[in-house]
This record gives C-alpha cells, sequence and structure tokens, in this order.
C-alpha cells in the first residue's frame, strides 16, 4: 500500500506521527511525506484562546504550509495516486485541505487529542463558553472530513461523536526504535540499567527521570510535593526535564529535595539515552478528566528504553500496561513517594520489572505491532473504494 503522510505535523514535538510513519514502513508499505511543519506546539495553538488577536497570525502562517502542502501533494499524485492519506497529530485544519486534494482517496486522520478536550484541561476554555463551543465545531467538522478516525485508547474513542466512532480505530501511541535500541545499549546484566561504561551497582541511587510539559494532565504537582516526602531520602536521585504550565508550582513543592537536577530542555535525538540511563520513568499523575482516558508517550518511550514505569491508575493504563508497570491512584503524592521507596528496597523486583517491561514493550508497542489495526482498517475501506 502506497501512503502520504500528509500535514503540518511535527515529528520533533509529536512523535506519534513518527511512531506511526516508521510503523507503515516496517510493515512493507510505502510512505512519502509531504510536510510543511507548523512549528507551533499544542500550548501555543490553544493558547491563542487566550489572545484571539493573534488568530490572523496563525491562518498566515498556516496559509503558507498549505500553499507548500498543495504544490508537494500535487506533484506526488501525478507521479503515483497514493492508497491512503494519513494526516498527522493536531491535523485538525490539515485534514480540510487532504480531502480537498485528495477528493476520493481514503483519509485517516490521527485524532490523538481534541481542540475541546486539551483547552479545557488546560483551564483555556470552559464547558459551556463561546471559545469551547468553537473546539467543539473544529473537532465535528475535521472527524467528518475523514474515513478513518485514530484514537489511542478505548476510552478516548468513547468521547467521539457517533458518527465518528463508528469510523475510528485504536492504534497505541508506541515508542520509535529508537527508544528500543537506547533501552538494549543501556541494559546491562540483570536488566540493571546503567550509563556508558558505568553500572548501577548495589547502593547507587535509584535513578529517577520524569519528561513533559508541566501540564495539568502531567499532574506535576503531585510529583513535586512526592520529591518533597522524598528529601530525607539519599537513595532516590531525580531529573525533571521541561517547563510549561505547572513548572513553578513543582519547583516550588520540591524546593526542599536537594537530589533534583532540573533541565529545562533536551533535544529530541538525545532524549532516548538520557532516558535509558535511569531506572524509573514517571508517567503522568494528573486527576483531569483526559487524564483518566490516556496513556502518554512518555509511559511507551519509558518501557522500550528499559525503565520501570511508575504511573497512574487509571483504566487505560492499567488495560495497556498489565502488570509491567507500577501503578498509584492519580493525584497521590504519598502513593507515588512510596513506589520509589520501594523499588530503590527492593533491587531485585527493579531489575525484574525492567526486563519484563521491555519485552512486553516490545511485542506490543513497537512501530510495526501499533500500526496492524490501521493498516487493516484502511486496507478494507480502500479495497471498498476500488470495487464501487
Amino acid at each position: 500500500m502506497r501512503w502520504l503522510a500528509f500535514g503540518t505535523f511535527d515529528v520533533e514535538r509529536h512523535p506519534r506521527v513518527a511512531v506511526l510513519i516508521e510503523g507503515l514502513r516496517a510493515s512493507g508499505d510505502e510512505v512519502v511525506e509531504v510536510n510543511a511543519p507548523l512549528r507551533l506546539s499544542t500550548a501555543a495553538r490553544v493558547a491563542m484562546l487566550r489572545q484571539p488577536w493573534r488568530l490572523p497570525l496563525l491562518a498566515w502562517r498556516l496559509a503558507t504550509c498549505w500553499t507548500r502542502l498543495a504544490v508537494a501533494a500535487r506533484r506526488e499524485r501525478r507521479r503515483q495516486a497514493p492508497d491512503a492519506v494519513l494526516v498527522g497529530y493536531l491535523g485538525h485544519f490539515d485534514v480540510r485541505l487532504a480531502r480537498l486534494l485528495f477528493r476520493s482517496t481514503p483519509i485517516a486522520l490521527d485524532h490523538l487529542v481534541s481542540a475541546a478536550g486539551t483547552a479545557e484541561d488546560r483551564a483555556l476554555a470552559g464547558s459551556g463558553g463561546i471559545k469551547h463551543r468553537l473546539m467543539r465545531w473544529i473537532d465535528r467538522t475535521a472527524l467528518r472530513r475523514a474515513d478513518v478516525v485514530i484514537v489511542d485508547t478505548v476510552e478516548q474513542g468513547a468521547t467521539l461523536p457517533a458518527d465518528a466512532a463508528e469510523r475510528s480505530v485504536v492504534v497505541p501511541v508506541g515508542a520509535s526504535d529508537v527508544w528500543f535500541k537506547a533501552g538494549e545499549a543501556h541494559t546491562g546484566d540483570a536488566g540493571v540499567a546503567r550509563e556508558p561504561g558505568v553500572v548501577h551497582r548495589a547502593g547507587a541511587p535509584l535513578r529517577v527521570i520524569f519528561v513533559g510539559l508541566f501540564t495539568p494532565l502531567h499532574g506535576t504537582a503531585t510529583i513535586g510535593e512526592a520529591l518533597a516526602e522524598l528529601a530525607g531520602d539519599d537513595r532516590i536521585a531525580f531529573t525533571m526535564v521541561g517547563t510549561g504550565q505547572d513548572y513553578d508550582r513543582c519547583r516550588e513543592l520540591a524546593s526542599a529535595n536537594p537530589r533534583v537536577t532540573w533541565l529545562d530542555w533536551v533535544p529530541g535525538a538525545d532524549l532516548p539515552d538520557l532516558v535509558a540511563g535511569h531506572d524509573v520513568s514517571l508517567g503522568i499523575f494528573g486527576t483531569t478528566d483526559k487524564a483518566t482516558r490516556v496513556v502518554p508517550t512518555k509511559v511507551y518511550q519509558g518501557l522500550a528504553a528499559g525503565c520501570v514505569v511508575v504511573t497512574s491508575d487509571t483504566a487505560p493504563q492499567r488495560n495497556a500496561l498489565d502488570d509491567t508497570a507500577v501503578l498509584v491512584p492519580p493525584g497521590d503524592a504519598a502513593a507515588l513517594a512510596e513506589a520509589l521507596r520501594s523499588l530503590a528496597d527492593d533491587r531485585d523486583r527493579l531489575a525484574k520489572l525492567k526486563s519484563s517491561g521491555q519485552l512486553y514493550a516490545a511485542e506490543r508497542f513497537g512501530p510495526d505491532a501499533v500500526v496492524a489495526p490501521l493498516r487493516r482498517s484502511v486496507a478494507h475501506l480502500e479495497f471498498g473504494h476500488r470495487h464501487r
């Protein structure tokens, strides 16, 4: 099958798209990328709700990208028409252009997040105001233009309108091969994580890392409280990567802990190696509605990198991770602190969880594994298009 990966997506900011493309290629499909990155993060796009006078700038940048996309798409269509079009993450507007350019070609929209849900999760739009209704309209009209709607969990699919739910397929976020390779490179004897040339032997601190945008979804205030509770425990050291909405609050809460390294930014190419050099990767601990419906990218990446994942005990994470991760109640800093103490106490359990988690991720969450449901759905749809 020949795919056109289409849109203003940015694989450096949003690795989900890269995993899909990598998985399709690993499965034997041809993927041609027609991509003009908008270079705006999710936060920047949604934050324009606070400053609507900036929307013309977004429109101008989008129009510039769309011009490049349209030219490249027509060139590819003349060369060889695609069997299907994949519109990448944050493609609420891009799918409209894709439908204009490819009227009879199956289009799959990666609807990893809704505009309305993200705005509500970040407290940028109330549940019944004009802004929220606008976001819901953007979601609905985007979904209508897709033949296949990609979601990452059953719970996310349940939030779709009925007509879109009928066309949805669950595709876990997964992790790209670079994360698995980093994990293999950092796995020493008995699955104990190490830095290049430095084995983490008995007595070394438990190394814990968090990577994220410090949004309410992530529950970084809970992480900050747990760090404070562990301030007197010299067996555990932390690395906190990123900045965002709740960064200042998290850092204030954790200020009593001297064993925390704060990194505002790490190049995407360096993240797999950095995470793989730790023992534990933290997931999410938020209590928002969205936090109960998702399994975040960092969870899949942490497992692939050979870390023990500690994250919140929610239905989608429990179902996805089985017994390969350590789950704690959302928003419970004391439970998070106790889970980390337990791992610091029991290095045999730590090693077993590292090994089982990495094997489980390789079987279930590698690129070729996660795209299998998408390929089946689109192949069936494409067959129908050919035989009308």
